[in-house]
């Protein structure tokens, strides 16, 4: 809602000519005072016929054009001009005077106002540019002349698409301008689901900015809907047709009694229904002689009226309208749905949004930045969180940090009023304060320097987490309060561009501001530097950002060079002590402030084309004196980002060097995370660039000094335990050398390969230490979260290397060694392996046998690493190194069994490898000839033979099966198998055996491994179900076909070993039925039958319930027929059962069906 002012009383009457008063001397600052007399010359001539416009303000005009000039008079005339003339100096001086002064201020410095000029600054005060309206009302503008559509949806959707479409479908109508106050009619076409409509519009507006917005459609949003768009671009297009009219005031005030109560009477007739109580209300209070009604009214304690149409009051703050409950409610409803990826998207949408505003130097920016801070602080999940001791979403903490980036750009505003920065300093500390405030890295606080402090050069260990102080994502922010830009030497570098053609000069200070070059350095906290940077590219500085950028990295390169001169004069003595402290207490990349990025960004992105509005960093605050006198001046456009622009070198030496610096790993999950994300982005935006001659020379000058850098260097020769490793940032420099220095490029990605995390014992400069196999260390701190990602990539780095040396033994031999000596997860191992085994048997091309060997070796490996550990793709492995030497050849096949034992199990080696080295597969494959493949088989039944004494028990079999074509190799197996067979083997194993025996027809071995099977079980009386139970009545078949001896033989063990009254009947039937000439064993084997079955039902009869009472009784009808095979079978049962019903009278009801079953 506009701000609406009290229109004092003026001096009623004509204008005449003369009758214009110049006013005081030196109106404010502008030169309104000087052209006042001219503008009234001007003035009193009769309204112009031809109409009189500047080049490019026509109403033709598109966006980031101005639109207007004088085609519209106060007069409503609609003509157009055909020819440009000169702007008048009327119109040059109510546009300046329109854009910069509230109107109350122009009433209050002159006493009267001409018409004329009155209708010129109220025309001009409309805005002029569809940039701003497409601001307000779309997520993005493009460089498109209507602006681009935002990322959400469909475009054709988007306020400002359908309100250029229906400024274009000529769906606007009865525009009235009164004053500050636009009116008019949009009309919506009619579709195929929805008719015509007709909507409402009003704007009001102040100094080129609209103040507030209303509609009759009733959509609520962030942005202004469709038809306030139309509206606006309508009176921008074609001001000619909107009616243009001075404030309802100036109109009332040429009225006399009878018209002004005409007026009334009209317009209370036309809308009595909605205005004749409000009329009577204030008629009341305004004629009112009761006392204390007109003190309480302040209707009549001021002089005049408010005017709606009247503009701006001095005091009102002159800014865009923006809907904030409608901010408030968006955001709140975007983050109670979870932050997931659609709502993410429009959160980082609204953000774009602040940035936008920033750059256009929109004071709305800081505005809506606090409104969604105050939601983000409300989210309850924040105090859940914090409550289940949980971390936020990674998206949403994503979020979070875009916050504080955002907070820190608008405090650093280089033209920031004081007032201002303290009114965002009390409300960023009053966040700061509240428990919930997430923490910038996430999890621990972090002792890292103050913004306001220069770079750190000293050394800094880690504290304990819980002396830290806790930084919240608001904290730099508030460090940044206390910063300032009235440096001299800050606003000389900010200011003025370097002269390239300085001479060069040795011997630099290190405390002089210039480097050897002339071009002047900024020695401050790289992040608060870069944070400067950012800061004036956000508010539409890009050319004091470059300054400033170009300072920066000037400043960083000459402190490399003096960190190499310092190593290279102390190595030897660092070297000798071993010392891996880190210089830098925080790193660049993955910094809360992301310094490189920032530098990459302003560096690369120079030469895409100025921002309309875009000004100079030298130019004043809006509305300040010195701004009145500059505004003519305008900046130069930049050229286009060319191959050979100076700045490119620079952004990427900068990336390098900010990739290769050593620097600690910070705590916490996210904090890591970061990272490794912050790395793999800046990389991916180095390789967009096309490299070039002057670009390779930077790369190899980079590459040399990481290698050569020391401490300083996270490829140097020395690193600290705890430093991030180099794996991603070496494989990319690796595949932009390559091709161009070759040694070069290995030097750096062999050295990259280094994980110092995981060594033990040694530090990571002592290269005499053997190689290891595993040593990840346990329990330390800080915990690597990440620790699996990075050993990723240290494998692809390794696969890179591996892949581009295929052909070169040299290089694979060096490559190898590295994976053997810096490698220590096995799954990474065995990946490489593959990776070099397809590498090296592509289907165009010959096998690469070198290549092949640097697979087998690592196959090798990870067999050793993985002997004595689980690993579910340990079987797997075995195989795939099987295929490996088969394709290397038959001598590698011999190795590998030879030295089995070093390698694999007993089972694994019997089981997969001898069985695969037997199959025809591999002698197809090896294409051997009888003799090859005899003597490869021998070693094969060799390795089986080992196994099997080493672990009978599992590899018993395996070796009987591969020794079957080898009588003597046959029989030593089946002696190491009698052997064992008291030592340790169980009657499964055994079992299984003399089946596998008699099936290859040797049934009295057989015979011998089941008796010897026998003794090792035991069946009680209800392992009815006992799997060995067909092992037992298998081996009693076969000794009855044996022949009646073995059956004798194996009786008493049957008797000795099974308890079990239901096996050892079905035994007796199988052993006695049909069979002539039955000895005493058949005695012995039906007396164990039958006191099983009493000593079974005793023991059934203790726990037995009512449910089990049927069962027990067909258990008694199976008991009775194995009684009656003895010849007093019948006594023996009566005896048995009256026994029962004596022993368990108290069961009366089972008795009682004892009785009735068995009498």
């Amino acid at each position: 809602m506009a701000s609406l002012r009290l229109c004092l009383g003026v001096e009623h009457g004509l204008y005449k000519p003369g009758g214009f008063s110049r006013g005081k001397a030196g109106y404010g600052d502008s030169h309104w005072g000087e052209s006042s007399a001219i503008m009234a010359e001007r003035v009193q001539q009769p309204p112009a016929k031809r109409l009189c416009c500047r080049p490019g303000y026509n109403a033709a005009c598109r966006q980031g054009q101005r639109a207007g000039g004088s085609a519209c008079s106060g007069s409503g005339q609609t003509g157009s001009c055909k020819t440009q003339s000169p702007e008048s100096l009327l119109d040059i001086a109510a546009r300046k005077v329109a854009e910069k002064w509230p109107f109350q201020r122009v009433e209050e410095r002159f006493e009267r106002i001409p018409e004329p000029v009155q209708r010129r600054i109220v025309y001009w005060s409309f805005p002029r540019s569809e940039r701003e309206i497409c601001m307000y009302s779309s997520f993005n503008t493009g460089g498109d002349e209507s602006g681009a559509a935002g990322e959400n949806g469909d475009e054709s959707r988007l306020p400002f698409r359908r309100g250029v479409a229906l400024v274009e479908s000529g769906c606007v109508d009865n525009v009235l301008q009164v004053g500050f106050h636009l009116s008019g009619t949009v009309r919506e076409p009619a579709t195929a689901s929805d008719p015509e409509a007709s909507y409402s519009v009003s704007i009001s507006f102040d100094r080129c900015k609209i103040t507030a917005v209303t509609c009759s459609c009733g959509d609520r949003d962030i942005f202004y809907c469709a038809h306030v768009v139309a509206l606006s671009l309508h009176r921008i297009r074609r001001p000619q047709q909107a009616r243009l009219h001075l404030p309802i005031s100036e109109t009332l005030l040429q009225m006399s009694r009878d018209q002004l109560q005409k007026l009334v009477q009209y317009l209370i007739t036309v809308h009595h229904t909605e205005v004749l109580p409000t009329a009577q209300r204030l008629a009341d209070d305004i004629l009112s002689q009761n006392s204390q009604i007109n003190q309480n009214s302040q209707i009549n304690q001021v002089h005049g009226a408010p005017d709606p149409t009247a503009g701006a009051s001095v005091e009102d703050e002159n800014c865009w309208h923006l809907d904030e409950e409608q901010v408030q409610e968006q955001v709140k409803l975007f983050l109670s749905q979870g932050g997931y990826h659609g709502n993410g998207k429009q959160l980082n949408l609204l953000f774009a949004k602040v940035r936008e505003m920033l750059k256009m130097r929109d004071s709305n920016g800081a505005r809506m930045l606090t409104l969604i801070t105050e939601q983000f602080m409300a989210d309850p999940r924040l105090a859940l969180w914090r409550q289940q001791g949980t971390a936020m979403t990674d998206k949403y903490r994503q979020l979070w940090d875009e916050l504080g980036a955002l907070w820190m750009c608008v405090v650093l505003n280089p033209h920031c009023r004081a007032e201002h920065r303290w009114a965002w300093l009390r409300q960023l500390r009053k966040w700061n304060s509240v428990d919930v405030c997430p923490l910038e890295d996430g999890n621990h606080g972090s002792e890292l320097p103050n913004l306001s402090h220069s770079l750190p050069q000293g050394a800094h260990g880690h504290q304990d987490s819980a002396s830290r102080p806790h930084r919240t994502v608001f904290t730099r922010a508030i460090e940044a309060c206390d910063l300032h830009w009235r440096d001299p030497h800050l606003q000389r570098i900010i200011n003025s561009d370097p002269d390239p053609g300085c001479c060069y000069r040795d011997n630099v200070a290190d405390g002089s501001p210039l480097d050897a070059h002339s071009w002047p350095m900024w020695q401050e906290h790289v992040p608060t530097a870069c944070a400067r940077v950012d800061a004036l590219r956000s508010h539409g500085y890009p050319r004091e950002a470059l300054r400033l950028a170009i300072a920066v990295v000037t400043t960083l390169r000459r402190q490399q060079q003096r960190q190499l001169e310092l190593f290279r004069r102390h190595k030897k003595e660092l070297l000798h002590k071993g010392v891996t402290s880190i210089s830098n207490s925080e790193g660049w990349v993955g910094h809360p402030l992301d310094p490189i990025g920032t530098l990459f960004s302003t560096l690369t992105e120079t030469g895409k084309g100025g921002d309309d509005g875009s000004a100079s960093f030298l130019d004043p605050p809006e509305g300040s004196a010195q701004a009145k006198r500059a505004e003519s001046q305008s900046p130069p456009s930049r050229r286009p980002l060319q191959a050979g622009d100076p700045w490119l070198p620079l952004a990427v030496e900068m990336a390098l060097l900010g990739l290769g610096q050593q620097r600690n790993m910070p705590e916490g999950l996210y904090a890591q995370e970061k990272v490794g994300r912050s790395e793999e982005q800046l990389i991916a935006r180095l390789q967009e660039v096309e490299l070039d001659h002057a670009l390779l020379k930077i790369f190899r000058k980079q590459a040399l000094f990481l290698l050569e850098g020391g401490p300083y260097s996270g490829l140097g020769e020395i690193v600290h335990r705890e430093s991030v490793p180099m794996h991603t940032f070496a494989k990319y420099l690796f595949s932009s050398l390559l091709p161009h220095d070759a040694d070069l490029a290995y030097r750096i990605a062999l050295r990259a390969m280094r994980l110092p995390v995981l060594e033990t014992g040694a530090t990571a400069s002592d290269l005499s230490r053997p190689h290891h196999i595993v040593s990840v260390v346990h329990n330390r701190y800080p915990r690597w979260f990440t620790l699996s990602h990075i050993e990723s990539q240290q494998c692809e780095l390794a696969s890179t290397m591996l892949t581009a040396a295929k052909g070169d033994s040299r290089r694979l031999e060096t490559v190898l060694e590295s994976i053997q000596k810096n490698i220590h997860s096995s799954s990474h191992i065995f990946k490489l392996a593959q990776d070099a085994f397809k590498i090296a048997t592509l289907i165009d091309s010959l096998p690469d046998i070198t290549l092949l060997k640097v697979a087998l070796e690592l196959g090798l490996q990870v067999m050793r690493m993985t002997l004595s550990t689980l690993n579910w793709r340990r079987r797997e492995m075995v195989r795939w190194l099987v295929t490996c030497a088969t394709e290397v050849g038959v001598y590698a096949l011999d190795s590998i069994m030879q030295n089995w034992f070093t390698l694999f199990t007993p089972t694994e080696a019997t089981s997969i490898v001898a069985s695969a080295v037997m199959s025809n597969a591999t002698a197809l494959r090896l294409r051997l000839d009888g003799r090859q493949q005899d003597g490869l088989a021998g070693s094969a039944r060799t390795l089986a033979l080992q196994c099997a004494m080493k672990d009978p028990q599992n590899c018993a079999l395996s070796a009987l099966t591969l020794c079957e074509k080898d009588r003597m190799a046959f029989e030593t197996a089946y002696q190491i198998v009698l052997e064992a067979a008291a030592t340790g083997m169980s009657h499964a194993q055994l079992f299984t055996v003399a089946r596998y025996m008699e099936h290859r027809g040797y049934p009295g071995r057989a015979y011998k491994l089941a008796t010897l099977a026998l003794p090792h079980l035991s069946l009680s009386y209800n392992q009815d179900t006992h799997p060995a139970i067909n092992d037992v009545l298998w081996a009693c078949t076969l000794s009855l076909s044996l022949g009646k001896s073995e059956l004798a033989a194996v009786v008493p063990l049957v008797v000795k070993s099974v308890k079990c009254a239901t096996v050892l009947s079905d035994i007796l039937r199988r052993c006695t039925v049909g069979v002539a000439g039955v000895g005493a064993w058949s005695g012995q084997l039906l007396d164990a039958t039958v006191g099983a079955y009493v000593n079974t039902t005793h023991s059934r009869l203790t726990h037995i319930s009512p449910r089990h009472y049927g069962e027990f009784i067909e258990f008694l009808g199976k008991a009775r027929e194995t009684f009656l095979m003895a010849h007093d079978g019948h006594a023996q049962f009566t005896q048995f059962i009256d026994n029962l019903k004596q022993i368990y009278k108290g069961k009366k009801k089972l008795m009682m069906l004892v009785r009735e079953r068995f009498g």
